[in-house]
Order: structure tokens, then C-alpha cells, then sequence
């Protein structure tokens, strides 16, 4: 099925999507790398030694404007973990993060899914997570094709396979596309409780039909230092869960290429986060340096703050490209907010992009001094680890170990705090469920796990039946919806007019959802300022309002807060009035103007403002800016008094004045701005000259409000301030 090509101009249509999903099949399965070309990458003035082919259509850098729009994509691939619980608008984010340089999308699956043995169908709303279901994958799946298409490289869809379901989800997931999934027996047993058995017995089966879809595993061993009192402390552990893992995979039938381990660091600042996290990375890349790498935040101690995530990401990202992960990861404190907000994923995915970037080919300028303390640790570590695995053996191998509790204890090895998990191998989720197969077992499946007595002379188990569902999706039996209200086609007639229509409201977690984040400093305790910022936001007219992040400034001088609520009003698109796109003159028709006149400006920094660059930056050919286009200017400098630039005007004849002005205490740069066009009037040259002015509190309603001919904020260049010279200068006749 060919798909339908994506209008970056328009928004995803979601009904369309939705259609013929019972004929869907994904056009190709597997997992997919990115290219990355051995001779590097050259983008605008640049070589980039670590970095993969750049995308057909992307968002750059909020910076990429002052080079050209270049926006290089680090050599890993890049994650955004996805858990608004609504599918529909799920693909949505989707979107936006690929356009931003995501090609791994994780949806986390609902928590209580563990516990179900079998698949659901339909859309039920999720709590903690999407309900993983055939519609939703196929939904999803459908969207990434047309995601892909747009942006020029493939998108790989994750879920989970967990749970005592495992099997049927692993059959799921390699029947409708699914590129990548956790899969880890230790996860269910330490984590969910299942039956320790049961989970093993799953899992091999899971992992042969993973690797015959070529369906990319990650591991969840990460769950250990997110857990344990003292993750910094439980490292030779992990080594150890990966290790289980890893061994078990591969007696599974699994292609070692397809193994990942997810490895998270044990700590955060404020800890001396490199002395730990840097040896234990070493560690696993020596133990485990036929497997893959991917790295990701350890969620433990984020909190509800976004500026501690981005920085402690910031590190992290520093350790992947030092010891070369595969698969970065991008997490954000949603978590702790209590909601999914959609731009906290682009900041994640922008946070690697941007250290990726800086310091692309790090490892050609510096290398890890392993003769020295680092090494000394990453043998400890080693150490530790494989004299953990020798005691697990001893006591009679991984189930016996569980029930004593040798695992997530908080002590540093080989000592024992005795607070780990433990598990009864004969108690948990699904226990007794094991059935022996007969002895003359056979199952007409592909990529079966076990004994399966095929008979003889087919070339495919599957033939008797005329082919398994892996080999024949037509055999596939899709069910649409169940539920006749908890259902995507009833959440999408509800939110249609914010989707399609003519309403907008603001949205954090799912379209039309009104969700608003308030940011202020409450001058007071941190007691008076929780209660002074949820009035505040009652008093502004939010509704429900909580306070998702409180930070204290000083104890008594005050805090800054940020308050979550919902809007109780919608704006109509129809009645909003756009003001029309400014049409720019042709440059030739500009450059023709320039030199017609022979045109002079007069240009300085006003008041008491020291600040220069930016109107350096209109002025100087070497930014491109008038002087490019043949305009005289003379520059007076910083903190020039109003009265000065009018004089020097009239002194020299120029054809305008332009001032800067950057300091806007107490609206200074409004007075400064009319006390120009005053002046002039009083000179009598008001008509005579263009008055032009800037910074980065100006906008362009503020010409008409303070008297002048054009007024410029953020993001100007040269040639819009020619250009309003030259119409103004036209509409007087002068040219």
C-alpha cells in the first residue's frame, strides 16, 4: 500500500490515517541504522567527522539561522519516549520530533498490560502509558511511513514486550512492523512480579520471533539504578542483569546485532556524576563490545525542573560520544510534572543535537587516560561484577539468587544491606501455567522456540497451513473497536474543531486539552509561595491549577514557581487578525535605490546602552548587512545621546537615522525612540529623514505608537532595514 505523501504545510490528517487500516501492512520491517558516511559530513562552512546524511526536511537549532539553516544529525540514532495515553495524538508528536532528528519512537505501554495474558484490541484510553493494540500499532505504524517519507529517512516504532503476554505481543509486534522492543525476563520477575518460570519460558520464545522479524532488543536492566536506594552502588549488578540477558538472547536464536543494552547512568549531579558514570560505561563497552550500546538518562533523579534535565542530559551526552553509543536517548521530567508535554520532547531530541554538534569529533581531539585512575576503576567494576556472577552460581544460579534477594541491593558489592528485591519462584503472575509439550508436538509457525516435530520435506514449517500469519498477513484477523465509548473514533469527533476546525486552545498532552504552564517568581517562603502561585493562577482565570515546580531563590527573599492549569476559553482562527506578510523590494531594485541616491545613515546605540553587536550586525558588509548593498553609513557608538545622531544627520545629509536600543528598564527604549522623532520635528528635518529603530524589546507596532517610519525586533537583518529605507523613501517621492 503506496502512502499518502505529507504537506508540511498541513497538519496530520488523523481520520485519513484511520482508513482501511484492516488492509494495512507495513511496506518493510526490521530495524534500520543510520548512514553514516566514513569520509564525514559538510554542511554549509563545515566538516562533521561524526555525523549521519542529513534529513530532506527538518527544524534546526534555534541557532542554525546564523549558518545557513544547517542542521547536521549526530551519527546515533535518537530517541523520544512518547506516554500521553491517546495514540492519536501520539502521532502527532511523532512529527514533530522527527522533524527535529528522532528516528526511534518509543511508546511506553500501559503499566497494567503486564498483568493481561492476552493481546487487547481496539483504542482504550491508557493510564501511565498507550494501551498497546493492534489498531494503535497499525495507526501508528501507517503514520511513520508517511512520517519517514516527509523528513527522508526511516523511522523506527518501539514498544514493549513484556509482561505475561509476551509471546503474543512479540507475534504482534513482527506481524505489524514493529522495529524495536524491550525485551527482558528479569524485568518481569523483578519489576512486575511474574512468575520467574513463566518470564523465561516467555522470553525465549519472544526473542526467536523478534530476531526472525528483525525486531531490535533492548534490555531493561537500566531499572536496577532507577530503583535502588543508591544506583551508583548496584553497578556490578547490572553488569551482571546485561550479562543474563545478553547469554540468554543469544541461546534464544537471537542475532547478536540485534541485542542492545539500555545502559543508564547510576547518578546526577550533584554527585561527581564522571567519576562514576564514565568507568562504568568503559566497563560494559569491554564486557559487552559485541553488542549494542544505548544510552539514557537514569529518571531516579530527575526532577520537575526542565533546566536540570537538559544539563544533567547535556553530561550524559558527553559520556555517549566518549565511549560511542549507538542509541541516544532522550528523557524529560514529564514524569514528575504529571504531564506529557509535546515540546519537552523536541527539547530532549534538540539537547543532543546541540552536544553532538559542539563537540562532533571529540574523540579525535582527546582520549581516556586508562594508566590512571579510570582504568583502575573500570577494573573494579569488572571485578566486582564477574565475582557477583561467581556467587550467583554458587548458591545455585539466577532463580535461587532472586529468592535470596541478591538483587537491586543498595550495597556496594560485595557487601548486602538485605533491602533487594525478592522473588519465590513458586509464587507471582502466572505461575503453574507451564505446559510440557508431547512428544510429538508440532505448531505449523515460523520462528518457533523449542522442540517443534516439523515433518519432513517442507520447506517452511508453516506450508501444511499454507503459511503462518508472518508469511501470509492476509491470514491476519484485525478487529477494529470494542468499546462503543472508550474508543479513537469518539476522542476524535470530540476534538475535531481543535484539530481541523476553526478553534485553537493552547495544548500540552492531547489536542484541545487547554493545558497552560505559568512561569513566575513569588517574592516569599517557600510555604506562602506554593499557595501565593496557585491563587495567582486562579486569579488569572486557570482552572485546576497545580503547582508542578517550585525552586527557592533565597528562604525568605522568594522562589520561583511554575503552575500547570487549564483554559476555560477557545479562539476562533476566522477572527484573529494576521497582519499581512511583509513583501520585500527585489535586491537589484534596492541596490539601484542605494546608489540613485548615493544614501547615507547616521547609526548608534542610544541613551545609556553599551551594547553594539546587533547593530554591527545591521551595518557591517561582513554580516550582510546595509552596507552590502552599497549604503554609506557612519557609526557613532554606544551610548549616544538622542540629540547627537540628529545633529550628525543633518550635519552629513543623511537619508536616516537607525538606533539601537537593547536596555528597556522602565521603558527607556520608548522614550528614546519618540525623543528622536520629537527632535527632528523640532529641526524641521522630520520629512526629510527615515527614522529607524531596534533591539530586542521592539516589535513593529511600535513605529506607529513612538513616531517612527519602521521599528524592528529579534531576528532582523540588513536587508529588512534597507528595504524599509527604500519604501519610505518611495512613498515620499524621493526616489
Amino acid at each position: 500500500m503506496a502512502t499518502k505523501e505529507l504537506d508540511p504545510a498541513k497538519k496530520l490528517d488523523i481520520e485519513d490515517i484511520m482508513k482501511d487500516l484492516a488492509s494495512y501492512h507495513p511496506p518493510r520491517k526490521g530495524w534500520t541504522w543510520r548512514e553514516v558516511p566514513a569520509e564525514g559530513v559538510r554542511m554549509g562552512p563545515f566538516l562533521y567527522r561524526n555525523m549521519s546524511k542529513p534529513l530532506k526536511r527538518s527544524i534546526g537549532l534555534p541557532a542554525s539561522k546564523y549558518f545557513d539553516h544547517i542542521d547536521p544529525q549526530p551519527s546515533c540514532v535518537v530517541t523520544t519516549e512518547i506516554a500521553s495515553g491517546r495514540f492519536e495524538d501520539d502521532i502527532r508528536r511523532m512529527r514533530m520530533a522527527a522533524w527535529h532528528g528522532a528516528d526511534h519512537l518509543m511508546v511506553i505501554r500501559t503499566t497494567g498490560q503486564s498483568h493481561i495474558d492476552g493481546l487487547m484490541e481496539g483504542t482504550p484510553e491508557g493510564t501511565g502509558g498507550v494501551p498497546i493494540t493492534r489498531k494503535q500499532i497499525r495507526a501508528s505504524r501507517k503514520a511513520c511511513d508517511m512520517i519517514e517519507e516527509e523528513v527522508g529517512r526511516p523511522i523506527n516504532f518501539h514498544s514493549y514486550v513484556s509482561g505475561v503476554a509476551g509471546p503474543e505481543v512479540a507475534v504482534l509486534f513482527a506481524e505489524e512492523g514493529i522495529n524495536g522492543a524491550h525485551q527482558d525476563p528479569q524485568y518481569n520477575v523483578l519489576y512486575r512480579n511474574v512468575n520467574m518460570y513463566r518470564s523465561f519460558v516467555d522470553a525465549a520464545e519472544a526473542k526467536r520471533v523478534m530476531s526472525g522479524a528483525r525486531i531490535f532488543q533492548i534490555d531493561g536492566a537500566h531499572n536496577a539504578n532507577a530503583t535502588a536506594k543508591a544506583g551508583w552502588l548496584v553497578m556490578p549488578e547490572l553488569m551482571v542483569q546485561h550479562g543474563i540477558n545478553c547469554a540468554f538472547s543469544v541461546a534464544a536464536g537471537m542475532d547478536k546485532s540485534l541485542i542492545g543494552l539500555s545502559t543508564v547512568p547510576p547518578d546526577a549531579p550533584p554527585a561527581p556524576k564522571l567519576w562514576y558514570d564514565l568507568p562504568y560505561a568503559i566497563a560494559l563497552r569491554e564486557f559487552f563490545s559485541d553488542f549494542k550500546m544505548r544510552a539514557q538518562q537514569n529518571t531516579r533523579y530527575i526532577e520537575a525542573d526542565i533546566e536540570e534535565a537538559v544539563r544533567t542530559h547535556t553530561i550524559d551526552t558527553l559520556i555517549s560520544m566518549l565511549t560511542s553509543a549507538d542509541i541516544q536517548s532522550t528523557i524529560t521530567p514529564d514524569e514528575g510534572r504529571n504531564v506529557p508535554w509535546h515540546y519537552n520532547n523536541i527539547r530532549g531530541v534538540q539537547t543532543v543535537k546541540q552536544t553532538w554538534a559542539a563537540l562532533d569529533g571529540i574523540k579525535d581531539l582527546v582520549s581516556l587516560n586508562m594508566a590512571g585512575p579510570l582504568g583502575e576503576m573500570v577494573r573494579d567494576l569488572k571485578e566486582r561484577a564477574v565475582a557477583f556472577l561467581e556467587e550467583l552460581l554458587e548458591v545455585g544460579g539466577y532463580f535461587a539468587a532472586v529468592e535470596k534477594g541478591f538483587f537491586v541491593d543498595s550495597a556496594k558489592y560485595p557487601e548486602r544491606n538485605g533491602d533487594g528485591i525478592a522473588r519465590d519462584g513458586k509464587g507471582g503472575v502466572g505461575v503453574d501455567t507451564i505446559v510440557a509439550r508431547d512428544p510429538d508436538y508440532y505448531a505449523p509457525v515460523c520462528d518457533h522456540f523449542g522442540d517443534n516435530n516439523v515433518p519432513a520435506g517442507l520447506s517452511r514449517p508453516c506450508d501444511p497451513i499454507g503459511g503462518c500469519t508472518l508469511c501470509e498477513p492476509g491470514k491476519i484477523v484485525y478487529i477494529d473497536e470494542l468499546d462503543p465509548e472508550d474508543n479513537a473514533d469518539k476522542r476524535l469527533e470530540r476534538t475535531l474543531p481543535y484539530r481541523s476546525g476553526d478553534l485553537l486552545r493552547p495544548e500540552a498532552e492531547w489536542a484541545g486539552d487547554g493545558t497552560v504552564l505559568l512561569q513566575f517568581m513569588v517574592p516569599d517562603s517557600e510555604d506562602f509561595a506554593r499557595e501565593a502561585g496557585l491563587e495567582m493562577a486562579r486569579k488569572m482565570g486557570l482552572k485546576d491549577p497545580e503547582v508542578v515546580n517550585l525552586q527557592v531563590m533565597h528562604p525568605a527573599e522568594g522562589c520561583f514557581v511554575e503552575v500547570k492549569g487549564k483554559v476555560a476559553f477557545d479562539i476562533k482562527k476566522s477572527e484573529l487578525k494576521i497582519p499581512p506578510k511583509e513583501v520585500m523590494l527585489d535586491e537589484e531594485e534596492i541596490r539601484s535605490a542605494v546608489k540613485t541616491l548615493g544614501m547615507k545613515v547616521v547609526a548608534a546605540t542610544v541613551g545609556e546602552d553599551e551594547h553594539s553587536v546587533g547593530l554591527r550586525e545591521i551595518l557591517d558588509i561582513k554580516h550582510g548587512g546595509i552596507e552590502k548593498y552599497g549604503v554609506k553609513y557612519s557609526y557613532l557608538g554606544t551610548s549616544v545621546p538622542v540629540g547627537k545622531l540628529v545633529d550628525a544627520a543633518i550635519e552629513i545629509g543623511a537619508h536616516a537615522i537607525l538606533i539601537s536600543t537593547i536596555i528597556s528598564h522602565s521603558d527607556v527604549h520608548r522614550q528614546n525612540m519618540r525623543k528622536l522623532a520629537e527632535l527632528c520635528k523640532e529641526k524641521g528635518v522630520r520629512d526629510k529623514i527615515v527614522l529607524v529603530a531596534g533591539g530586542t524589546q521592539v516589535n513593529r507596532d511600535m513605529a506607529a505608537e513612538t513616531g517612527l517610519d519602521a521599528t524592528f525586533g529579534r531576528g532582523t537583518k540588513g536587508i529588512h532595514v534597507v528595504d524599509a529605507i527604500v519604501k519610505t523613501l518611495k512613498s515620499r517621492g524621493v526616489v
